[in-house]
């Protein structure tokens, strides 16, 4: 069947963003690896479905989100593909709202759309609680005040035989690791090992973060599903409300990723944490699958 679909992205976090209103969807696993492919496809780290409220919808729900990865998993969250959604509805002419309030998997979130091209997303409340990842800790793994270690299995190119982490649900699942620097951190070897770790029953989203000053970190994200993206919003969030709750970050923060910077800022005393950043769109265009 023939397919719109529009090419989108967030900082470089590219994105098929399809109108599941204005045209029937349905497709399998399978159809989602294909277009997510970038030699055979169109090419992207996710999916994006735009839906109608469920009909069970309180009635102040505009939309509903859907988010697969390149993998074809369905997953909860993506603070990117959320500003690209927001831009697509109002692009699409599917609202004229500039407040939007979209059903996710995991929730509620709400989504402000700012002038040039700027989006706001009400990303909620973090969950430090392990349960919530899921997260479960082995018997020996050293765990104190969202400070965890795993010890980590023999890799030729690796010398490190442990990770130390903060965990956090941003609606989807993260650890952070704090890294001295970045360019010369062994991310994709150490992502690769984290994401599917054991002790995560449904993976786990990895961030490595280096913090330059309290007002500015650096992060790089080895997404579950994906691998290294350029950009992830959650990502983001994750690691600045775990640099948060451990005193090294301040209530505002901005977060350079690899094609351009996110501002994160989070007040908490039960608080949402808000994210803010831009969007951007590539092309329109038909697929048959």
């Amino acid at each position: 069947m023939p397919l719109n679909f529009t090419k989108m992205h967030g900082l470089g976090n590219d994105f098929v963003v399809i109108d599941a209103i204005s045209q029937n969807v349905s497709l399998t696993r399978e159809q989602v690896r294909f277009i997510a492919d970038r030699r055979f496809g169109v090419g992207c780290d996710q999916l994006l479905l735009v839906e109608a409220p469920q009909p069970d919808s309180v009635d102040s729900i505009d939309f509903k989100y859907r988010i697969f990865n390149a993998d074809g998993s369905e997953v909860e969250q993506c603070g990117n593909g959320a500003r690209c959604f927001a831009l697509f509805v109002r692009e699409k002419k599917l609202t004229s709202k500039t407040n939007i309030l979209v059903e996710t998997y995991s929730g509620i979130i709400r989504l402000l759309i700012n002038a040039e091209n700027s989006v706001t997303v009400d990303m909620g409340h973090p969950d430090f609680a392990p349960e919530k990842l899921p997260f479960v800790p082995s018997a020996g793994d050293s765990v104190s005040n969202n400070r965890y270690t795993l010890a980590i299995k023999h890799v030729p190119e690796l010398t490190i035989s442990e990770a130390e982490f903060s965990a956090v649900s941003m609606g989807n699942p993260h650890i952070t690791l704090r890294v001295d620097d970045l360019n010369h951190y062994p991310v994709q070897a150490m992502g690769k090992i984290l994401e599917s770790h054991a002790s995560f029953p449904k993976r786990v989203n990895v961030g490595f973060m280096q913090i330059i000053n309290p007002q500015q970190i650096k992060l790089r994200v080895y997404e579950r599903g994906s691998g290294e993206t350029l950009a992830c919003g959650t990502g983001a969030c994750a690691a600045v409300a775990n640099g948060i709750s451990h005193g090294w970050l301040a209530a505002q923060v901005e977060v350079q990723l690899g094609a351009g910077n996110l501002h994160i800022q989070w007040q908490q005393e039960q608080r949402p944490l808000m994210m803010t950043g831009p969007a951007s769109f590539v092309y329109e265009g038909q697929i048959i699958l």
